[in-house]
């Protein structure tokens, strides 16, 4: 009896055990279900919030409920009836909700750079879900912001549909050598060494290969710097470096900040000098931070200025007796379109000052109009920079039937030379000129320079007050308006009011462009005409 009635209690046990597990896993499942439905209503609230507070709503299709001016109002029956909060009033609270919540999706890291990508490149995925046609779509975005040459796709495709481009062995169909297939690298060797105007032959050694100019200075600053390092860079500069120095190598750029005033020591705007470099230097070891580079670009991006010889080398000289690494970023280089400029490139040197410090890169997607192919390639004589850069190619190489594609295009000399350049050329100055003309007729500033795709403008007289954040403002109202342009914050200008437009685009969709570029600066100009009237009146 005593046996029978133990067995039935531990059967008991058993089951209430059981039961507890089971009620326990039904607990779970429910909780999970609801962390699940709070981080997506999260996300959601944070992408609204991201939104809101880019106030390009309009620009991405998004309808606002009309909001009361009348905050008397009681339409909405009683006195406790309220009208609709503002944008202004909702942001704070949408912040607020934004950072109470913490989604462990990503780590610290991915979160930091998923809202630096959301923050840059909302416009650009808004222009891309919604691009102007001249047939399908005249109401989608156009592109001045993002540096594209269209002006010689026509010459391009041709060139690129000929039949010495259709080829395929087994080579180009498997892995290569990470560092690009050595038939590219030894016609980029001679197509730089032709075109830089090299004193000697290149060599193929020093030549690494991989998806794109920013891969490329992705991949030195990580070889050339710890976490926590800096490269020294003058402002304004292309921010898409600020992007690749922190995606993987994480390490700060240092600005050294010019000024767009004409003074003794600056005979033109925003010019670069030794004695700038060497401030910048002081400030950024005063900070305790390790400097181990210099980065210039030239042309420059977005001034369209152009280093002379002996800047360069003034440049260089600086570096070495910091032994400092310098980070040449030269992608520009047959995009000069004025005929009295001329363009110095560093492999031009009969000496450089500290060879094996000194790193160049050079890429397809700006001179031969081809971004989408994605190329981009170093020179170094630092064997060590060679070989670290080429782990690289692990993620970052390139196709093999593009490589090929790309050696046929740079052997072709006599078409880039007698056909592509020449037109190029022209067509670009025929867009500068007709841009330039409109901005001339607004009395608009600009940097009147020969290269590049794009025009450093100065729109200072249409921000009251002048700050960034009424610059971001006229951005913003540039979208609604349908065209994209790029402000000087984006490219650490240290003055408001500056603003980088890109020419380099078809005439009939440029002559769009400038049309709603000139729209909206008139809606500017005549709301700030009328707060002025209404701040006189109320003195």
């Amino acid at each position: 009896m005593e046996e029978c009635f133990l067995q039935l209690m531990t059967r008991y046990r058993q089951q209430d055990l059981m039961l507890e597990e089971q009620s326990l896993n039904l607990q779970q499942r429910h909780n999970q279900v609801i962390y699940e439905q709070e981080a997506l209503l999260i996300r959601l609230m944070s992408q609204l919030a991201d939104i809101l507070q880019s106030r390009s709503w309009s620009g991405l299709g998004l309808q606002l409920p009309p909001c009361s001016m009348d905050t008397g109002s009681n339409a909405g029956g009683g006195q406790g009836a309220h009208s609709p909060r503002q944008p202004d009033q909702i942001l704070p609270l949408l912040s607020e909700f934004k950072t109470a919540f913490v989604i462990h999706d990503l780590s610290s890291r991915g979160e930091d750079i998923s809202d630096f990508y959301l923050s840059e490149f909302q416009a650009y995925n808004a222009y891309h879900g919604d691009k102007y046609h001249e047939d399908n779509n005249t109401l989608g975005f156009i592109n001045l912001s993002t540096s594209e040459n269209k002006l010689c796709i026509d010459l391009m495709t041709k060139r690129l549909s000929r039949s010495d481009m259709n080829y395929i062995e087994d080579a180009l169909l498997q892995y290569s050598d990470w560092r690009g297939q050595p038939f590219l690298r030894e016609e980029v060797a001679r197509f730089l060494t032709y075109y830089c105007k090299a004193p000697v032959p290149l060599d193929p050694e020093n030549v690494v290969a991989l998806n794109g100019c920013c891969s490329v200075f992705s991949a030195l600053a990580t070889v050339l710097c710890d976490v926590g390092e800096v490269f020294l860079i003058p402002t304004p500069f292309y921010g898409g470096l600020a992007f690749s120095s922190r995606l993987y190598a994480n390490i700060e750029l240092f600005f050294v900040h010019l000024d767009s005033e004409i003074t003794g020591e600056n005979t033109r705007p925003f010019q670069l000098t030794v004695d700038k470099l060497e401030q910048g230097l002081r400030e950024a070891r005063l900070k305790r931070k390790k400097v181990r580079g210099l980065v210039l670009i030239n042309p420059q991006n977005p001034l369209g200025d152009i280093y002379s010889q002996d800047s360069l080398k003034e440049y260089l000289k600086f570096a070495k007796r910091h032994k400092l690494h310098v980070i040449i970023d030269e992608i520009y280089m047959l995009s000069v379109f004025d005929k009295s400029t001329t363009f110095h490139s560093v492999l031009s040197m009969e000496s450089l000052p500290d060879p094996n410090r000194t790193h160049v890169i050079w890429g397809t997607s700006k001179d031969f109009g081809i971004s989408g192919f994605r190329f981009g390639t170093l020179y170094t004589r630092s064997k060590a920079v060679v070989t670290a850069v080429s782990a690289f190619g692990y993620l970052h190489s390139i196709s093999g039937i593009t490589q090929h594609k790309l050696c046929r295009l740079l052997q072709d000399r006599d078409w880039i030379d007698k056909v592509y350049l020449p037109t190029n050329w022209s067509r670009l100055r025929e867009a500068h000129k007709y841009v330039t003309g409109k901005l001339k007729a607004l009395k608009i500033p600009f940097l009147n320079r020969g290269s590049g795709f794009y025009i450093w403008i100065n729109l200072k007289k249409y921000l009251d007050p002048c700050t960034f954040e009424t610059e971001l403002v006229l951005h913003h109202r540039f979208l609604d308006n349908k065209v994209m342009l790029s402000c000087g914050k984006s490219y650490m200008c240290k003055e408001p009011g500056w603003f980088r437009l890109v020419f380099a685009d078809k005439p009939r969709r440029l002559k769009v462009a400038m049309h709603r570029f000139c729209e909206v600066l008139q809606e500017q100009k005549e709301e700030l005409t009328v707060r002025l009237l209404e701040d006189a009146q109320k003195e």
